[in-house]
């Protein structure tokens, strides 16, 4: 097995998302999501599932933070519920759901972790959504309103900011495609949704400068960064179609570089850009946040509306049915380094992976064990990448799993385990995998035995 090398200042993570594993939707004054009503229309969510419940960290972090530590982590990435610490999205603020997320920070730290807090991870007010949500300019002023709380509350114990997790998720399924909440299908709505959030990031950065706080504050993407399918000029015209509308169209207008021309081409007149947006958006940050999960290939197709359109691949697929390709996460690091370089004028912009894990047909054994082979081999791979990545000059800084536990998998209940710690969902007993154990090695530096 080839050896796995990091660099001795490495930060080794995990991540989860509030409304995936809190829990508690009705207790400590937390109001309703849009996941809380989302998960109650019919056919939206497996078997009618939802994160009223999920992983009870809400009551059982403690126990979660000690099994952290157990395994080495150095890093817990964590989403604060803005309808736990404001309920109805503007106004009066929840001093429980504060003191919960402080208690959570105080146990990481007494345990020697490091707190990274992601700001939204998709669990907006509904009180917002009522207004419009995302499509509705005055979302980004109510999440200004959100983040100065945040900031004022939290800051003296948040080691590590991050303004949003995957706009493409909040714009796109949300809107676009409605297999998240809100459940919307519209392309005009998701395009408005898109330009409204990179506002908020823009506004998050711009108001966290103010603060005085020290520590990093960057943005989380789940860059599409897909090859083409043939040598063909249509197709890596396809693939550079796919990723202008997937990735750059967020990427880029954080990174000071304005919205892709094949985007403006196409949208200009449906994005809802005023004069100072770009200034807006484009705040310097200290670190770009990468979640990758597989890499497609794309093809010229003249009857998509995009004109573009994934073809099949070759590879062994997880139990979500997306392929394992590794070489696509090099692929993507090295592509993010380049196109980061010099931005915001700095020599290089820090890159961590966020988020990297699969989804496995994970059972406990008769000796109480959890065998995750798939899942051991696919970090193996992907570890390997990253490695790779470091040496080719890619300032790699860290890397968190998806998941540190199974959780409520949005549209797919509970039925997909992405964790490296086993829940019984009856019984909420947690069970570290053996893949668990393997990222302890790795940590440990004997990652390659």
């Amino acid at each position: 097995m080839k050896r796995l090398d990091f660099p001795g200042d490495f930060l080794w993570g995990t991540a989860t998302a509030s409304y995936q594993v809190e829990g508690a939707a009705y207790e400590g004054g937390r109001g309703e999501s849009i996941w809380d009503i989302f998960s109650r229309k019919p056919g939206a969510v497996y078997a009618g599932e939802n994160g009223n419940v999920a992983c009870d960290q809400y009551h059982r972090y403690p126990e979660d933070i000690a099994l952290m530590a157990e395994l080495g982590f150095k890093s817990y990435r964590f989403s604060i519920a803005w309808p736990r610490i404001i309920p109805k999205g503007r106004g009066e603020v929840n001093p429980e759901g504060i003191a919960y997320y402080r208690r959570l920070c105080e146990e990481l730290r007494k345990n020697g972790i490091h707190v990274c807090a992601t700001i939204y991870h998709w669990d907006l007010p509904q009180p917002l959504e009522d207004e419009g949500g995302w499509t509705n300019r005055s979302v980004v002023d109510a999440f200004e309103e959100y983040v100065k709380v945040c900031y004022r509350e939290l800051g003296d114990l948040v080691d590590m900011w991050i303004t949003i997790n995957e706009p493409f998720c909040v714009a796109y399924l949300g809107y676009y495609w409605g297999v998240h909440a809100p459940g919307h299908r519209d392309i005009n709505k998701a395009l408005a949704a898109a330009h409204h959030v990179n506002m908020a990031h823009g506004v998050a950065v711009k108001e966290y400068r103010k603060t005085g706080l020290k520590a990093p504050i960057g943005i989380v993407f789940n860059p599409h960064t897909p090859r083409p399918a043939t040598v063909s000029e249509a197709d890596k015209n396809a693939a550079d179609l796919s990723r202008a509308f997937s990735t750059e169209i967020f990427m880029f207008p954080c990174l000071g570089k304005g919205y892709p021309e094949s985007v403006l081409n196409k949208y200009q007149d449906v994005l809802p850009i005023k004069d100072g947006d770009l200034e807006t958006i484009a705040q310097p940050i200290d670190f770009i946040g990468v979640n990758f999960y597989n890499e497609t290939a794309e093809a010229a197709d003249a009857k998509s509306p995009h004109g573009f359109t994934s073809r099949p691949s070759w590879q062994d697929t997880t139990v979500m049915n997306w392929p394992i390709t590794p070489g696509g996460l090099e692929r993507q690091l090295l592509w993010i380094a380049k196109i980061s370089k010099g931005v915001f004028g700095r020599a290089e912009i820090p890159i961590y992976v966020t988020e990297n894990g699969c989804a496995c047909d994970d059972v406990v054994a008769a000796n109480g064990r959890v065998h995750d082979k798939e899942r051991i081999s696919y970090l193996q791979q992907h570890l390997a990448a990253c490695a790779d990545a470091i040496k080719k000059g890619v300032p790699l800084k860290g890397y968190f799993v998806w998941s540190l536990m199974d959780n409520f998998e949005w549209a797919y209940g509970y039925t997909k385990r992405f964790g490296i710690i086993h829940i019984n969902f009856a019984t909420m007993k947690r069970t570290p995998k053996d893949s668990a154990y393997f990222l302890r090695d790795v940590i440990a530096g004997f990652g390659d035995n």
